[in-house]
This record gives C-alpha cells, structure tokens and sequence, in this order.
C-alpha cells in the first residue's frame, strides 16, 4: 500500500483556486439566470435536463422549506466550518481530497451566499424524465455532490494510491 500523503490545507493554492473557482462560476451562472430567464418557464436543453429558474427557501430538494433563511444560514456556515475543520486535520488523501473538500466549501459558501443575500438559493438546472420533474439545481449542488464522491473514491476505493 503506498504511503499516505496529506491533501493541501483549505489556505492552500490548490484549496483556494477550487474554492474561488466554484464560488465564482455558481455565482456567475446564478446572475446569468437571473438576468435572463423568466421565473418558472422551463427551456429543454437536452431530453433529460432543462433551464427552469426557481427560487429554494430550503436545502437539497425544498428539504426545510419552512425552517427560515436564518437559521439555515447558521446550519449550513456551522456544517461548512465543520468540514474546513475536518479537512485541515486530515493526514491522508492527496490532492484529490483537498479538489473534493474545496469543491463542497466553494458549493456551500455559494448557496451561503444566495440565502443571505436572497433569502432562498437560486437554482435553474432541471432534472426530468419527460413530464416528471427529479429536481432542480445549481451548479454549487453539482459541487456539493461532486465534493462527496470524490471523497468517498479517495477514502474507500481499496488499495489504491491516496495521492
């Protein structure tokens, strides 16, 4: 089994570059929605995957929709300084653990962004098979999923190079 090597730190060149890489591309596709697609119409792009803008008071699926802007503000900033803690302290996983933490903070500190400036996250990818709506996102989800499997690859995947 090769030795384990320690991912970059979150103060990393590699860890900021993702971090403000996926804040920026998120922020940047949020503005273009916003700008230019009229709320609740749905434009296919292809058979499975559509641009339909709406606005998510709640976490991953309208999950909490009641709970209030605030209180998800402080869960996801809790839940975010949570895995820069676990990231800072981790002693294996190269650098693809530190792309996979980097992307779930950048993912994160995205939709962190749009609940205090928005009161809600704004999302605008739509997952469907045919009529029927699976979900819809943005692209810090796509990070936000991206991150964890990436993670579990480094972490699980049976003896393999952790670097």
């Amino acid at each position: 089994m090769a030795e384990a090597v320690s991912p970059d730190g979150p103060l990393s060149r590699l860890g900021v570059a993702v971090i403000v890489l996926t804040i920026g591309v998120d922020q940047i596709s949020k503005a273009i929605s916003e700008a230019t697609l009229p709320f609740g119409a749905t434009f296919d792009l292809v058979p499975l995957l559509a641009l339909h803008r709406v606005h998510n008071p709640g976490i991953a699926l309208s999950f909490l929709t009641g709970f209030g802007a605030w209180p998800l503000v402080a869960l996801t900033a809790t839940i975010t300084i949570l895995v820069l803690g676990i990231w800072s302290r981790a002693t294996e996983g190269g650098r693809w653990a530190t792309v996979g933490y980097a992307l779930i903070v950048g993912g994160a500190v995205g939709n962190l962004i749009d609940r205090i400036l928005h009161g809600y996250v704004i999302d605008f990818l739509l997952l469907h098979i045919g009529e029927h709506t699976l979900f819809v996102f943005n692209l810090a989800d796509v990070a936000l999923t991206i991150g964890p499997l990436l993670l579990i690859i480094v972490y699980l995947w049976p003896l393999r190079s952790r670097s």
